[in-house]
């Protein structure tokens, strides 16, 4: 009889965490994974995202989505799980802001090379400024993007922005000419970059080089 009851309880028991487990799934509301996002919390971020229903492409009163604001916060563990998920790495904000476009331009490296080994970013999208990953981040002087994206190979590296810009021309024209842009330059040089693209304004990057008075990279636009 004991044995008995015993069965009954764990039944009861079970049955209990699952009404709770099922009231909680039953209570997640729109905008409930960008909070958790935003509290870096991952728990709840995991938990969240099991419900496959769930929108994980939500948006805030700014067009941005969960990944988004986990890459705006270098949340690295939180944007990883969101990749994994699905979670779209090219929908853009209200200011033309994507995933993959933010983590190219502000140097969070870590979610843009896992975003390149486990997602699919779209080449044809581009910032409000209609530069590509790789110009910002060439312009910003994160070397370790520009060399993650020159080795992945799909972003285009002579493509012109607005005004013209490539990223090596931002490079160039738009820095102090120290030493980490140096070393842009020279990656940028290494996988082939138009040396003789010109900007809205006529300028090539040597152009620039020669007016800003930057020997180093004189030279090496010369050879």
């Amino acid at each position: 009889m004991k044995h008995f009851i015993g069965i009954v309880v764990s039944v009861l028991l079970i049955l209990t965490g699952c009404n709770e487990e099922g009231e909680k799934h039953m209570k997640q509301q729109s905008g409930d994974l960008i909070q958790a996002v935003e509290n870096n919390d991952l728990e709840e971020v995991h938990g969240i995202i099991q419900d496959t229903s769930y929108p994980i492409n939500e948006t805030n009163d700014k067009e941005e989505t969960p990944l988004l604001i986990a890459t705006h916060e270098n949340y690295i563990e939180v944007a990883k799980r969101l990749i994994e998920a699905g979670a779209d790495i090219n929908q853009q904000d209200s200011i033309q802001d994507s995933a993959y476009l933010y983590a190219g331009a502000q140097g969070k490296t870590e979610i843009l090379k896992y975003m390149i080994e486990h997602a699919e970013p779209n080449q044809n999208i581009v910032n409000r400024y209609g530069g590509n990953a790789l110009i910002p981040a060439a312009e910003k002087g994160h070397l370790n993007n520009v060399k993650l994206l020159l080795v992945d190979g799909n972003v285009n590296i002579d493509h012109q922005n607005n005004f013209g810009y490539t990223a090596l021309i931002e490079a160039v024209a738009l820095r102090d000419g120290s030493e980490v842009y140096q070393q842009i330059v020279q990656e940028l040089l290494a996988y082939n970059a138009n040396k003789e693209l010109r900007d809205e304004s006529g300028m090539t990057a040597l152009d620039y080089a020669k007016e800003k008075g930057y020997t180093k990279m004189i030279k090496m636009l010369e050879e």
